[in-house]
C-alpha cells in the first residue's frame, strides 16, 4: 500500500491511499514550529544561504538599514536570521527577537479572531453589518465632493454592507491618508484615524462616526483597500462584549504562546522595538522622526485606539506561529482555534471575478492567482499580506511553506527584494511536496 501525504493547509487531516486497502483510524500529530536542518524537509541549507549575499548588498549599498527572514517547511524552521542594524547611528545589530510594527499584517490576526465567532454561531458571513452596528444602517454612496471644502452630494445605496464584504475590502470603505482622494479629504475633516500612530480615542467613538460617511461606491461592487477590517474589529467588541486587544490576547495570542504581540508595548519590553527608517530625495536612509504628526515610536505610549485594521506590533516568530497554525488547518500546540473547513473558507476566493491587483482575495487574506504563480515559484492557492512599514508574509499549502521578510522602511524604493526573497526560498526547495 502506497501512503500520500498531504503538506500544507490540510496536513495531519487527511491521508489517500492508491490502493484498495482502506486505512482506518490514523492519527496525526500537526507540526509546532521547531528549528531543523532544511535537508530534513526537502530544502538545502547551502542553496538557503545564496540569500545572504542578495541581502547584505541591499545592506552595504544604503539601501536597507536591517532585515529580518524566517523560512519554515512543514513545521520546520530551517533559515531564521537578522541582518544589518537596527540603530544606524548607535551601530546596533538587529536581532531576530526585534520587535516590529507589522501595520496592516494586523488585519488577518483581527479577521481570524471573527471568525471564532462565527464558528460560535454568533453571526452569518452575509447579514448586514448594521444588525449589530446601527450606525451602518441605510448607507449613502458619494456622489460629487467639492474639492474647495471637502463638502459631498451622495446617492443611496443599493444594498447594506454585509460582514463578507468587510473581511474582502469590498464595502465601499476606504482609507484616510492613503485611500482614494476623495475619501482621504472626507476622512480628514471628520478626524478618522488610520489606526497607524493614532492612539488616541476609541474604536468604537470612530468607527460609529465612520458609518455616517459615504462610500467610495456600491457595496460589492469593486474591491477598496481601507478601514474595513477596523469596522471587523469593533464588530469583535461588539458580539465578544470586550476590548479587541483583550479578545485577541485571551483567545489567539496567549493560547498561541505569540507573547510579543501588543498594540502598546510593556515597558519591559519596549527596547526591542525596531527603529522605523525612511529616504530623503537621494534615496538615503534616514530616520522617520514622525507619523500623522505623531512619534514613530507609537507603539510605546500608552495608547487607547486599538486598530483590527493596523495597530499591532510583533515578532517575525510570533506571526509565524499564527501562520503555522493557519498552515495546519486551524490547530497549533494541541488547541484547536479553527475547523479545518472554516479554514478552506478564509483561504478560498470570495471576490468572484473582481480581482485585488492579479490576485483574489478570501477572508482576510490575499489568494495568489495562476497568473502570479506564473510570475514568480509561489504556488496558486497561497495566501498573504503585508505592512505599511515593509513587512511581508505568505503561507504555501502545496509546499508547506510559511516563509516572513521584515524590515522597517517607508517609502521604499527597493521593495524588489521581496520578490527575490521569494524566489531565494523557493530555489531552496530540493523534493517538491508529495501532494503535487
Amino acid at each position: 500500500m502506497k501512503i500520500v501525504v498531504l503538506t500544507g493547509l490540510m496536513a495531519g487531516f487527511f491521508v489517500s491511499a492508491t490502493a484498495q486497502t482502506t486505512v482506518s483510524q490514523t492519527t496525526f500529530s500537526s507540526p509546532v514550529l521547531k528549528e531543523a536542518a532544511a535537508e530534513t524537509v526537502g530544502m538545502s541549507t547551502a542553496r538557503l544561504q545564496r540569500m545572504d549575499a542578495v541581502i547584505n548588498d541591499y545592506i552595504t549599498k544604503g539601501r536597507q538599514a536591517g532585515v529580518g527572514v524566517f523560512v519554515a517547511r512543514n513545521g520546520r524552521i530551517v533559515y531564521h536570521k537578522a541582518y544589518g542594524q537596527d540603530d544606524i547611528q548607535a551601530k546596533t545589530p538587529l536581532k531576530r527577537d526585534a520587535i516590529f510594527r507589522i501595520a496592516s499584517q494586523t488585519k488577518a490576526l483581527t479577521s481570524i479572531g471573527l471568525m471564532m465567532l462565527f464558528e460560535e454561531g454568533k453571526f452569518l458571513l452575509d447579514d448586514p453589518i448594521s444588525k449589530y452596528i446601527p450606525a451602518f444602517k441605510n448607507p449613502k454612496v458619494l456622489d460629487k465632493l467639492n474639492d474647495k471644502d471637502s463638502s459631498y452630494t451622495t446617492v443611496p445605496a443599493k444594498r447594506e454592507i454585509t460582514i463578507r464584504q468587510l473581511l474582502t475590502h469590498t464595502s465601499g470603505i476606504s482609507y484616510p491618508g492613503i485611500g482614494t482622494k476623495e475619501a482621504v479629504a472626507i476622512y480628514a475633516k471628520n478626524k478618522i484615524p488610520s489606526g497607524i500612530g493614532t492612539p488616541n480615542g476609541t474604536l468604537a467613538d470612530a468607527m460609529n462616526r465612520l458609518g455616517a460617511l459615504p462610500l467610495m461606491h456600491q457595496p460589492g461592487d469593486r474591491w477598496t483597500y481601507g478601514l474595513s477590517v477596523d469596522v471587523v474589529g469593533y464588530l469583535i467588541e461588539v458580539l465578544s462584549g470586550q476590548p479587541l486587544d483583550q479578545y485577541l490576547r485571551t483567545r489567539l495570542f496567549d493560547p498561541l504562546g505569540m507573547n510579543d504581540t501588543y498594540f502598546y508595548l510593556p515597558i519591559a519590553k519596549q527596547n526591542r522595538l525596531t527603529m522605523v527608517y525612511s529616504e530623503d530625495s537621494t534615496k538615503a536612509i534616514r530616520p522617520l522622526p514622525s507619523l500623522n504628526g505623531l512619534s514613530a515610536n507609537y507603539p510605546k505610549l500608552a495608547g487607547t485606539y486599538y486598530s483590527g485594521g493596523a495597530g499591532l506590533s510583533s515578532t517575525m516568530y510570533d506571526y509565524a506561529i499564527f501562520l503555522q497554525m493557519m498552515l495546519n488547518g486551524g490547530e497549533y500546540g494541541g488547541k484547536r482555534f479553527l475547523s479545518p473547513t472554516t479554514v478552506r473558507l478564509i483561504t478560498t476566493n470570495q471576490i468572484g471575478d473582481l480581482n485585488q491587483g492579479q490576485n483574489k482575495f478570501g477572508l482576510g487574506f490575499s489568494i495568489t492567482s495562476e497568473k502570479s504563480a506564473a510570475r514568480l515559484p509561489v504556488s496558486q492557492g497561497s495566501f498573504d499580506w503585508g505592512g505599511f512599514f515593509g513587512t511581508t508574509y505568505w503561507v504555501d499549502p502545496k509546499e508547506g511553506i510559511v516563509a516572513l521578510i521584515y524590515t522597517q522602511k517607508v517609502p521604499n524604493s527597493y521593495g524588489d527584494l521581496t520578490d527575490k526573497f521569494k524566489v531565494l526560498v523557493y530555489q531552496a526547495i530540493t523534493q517538491m511536496s508529495r501532494s503535487n
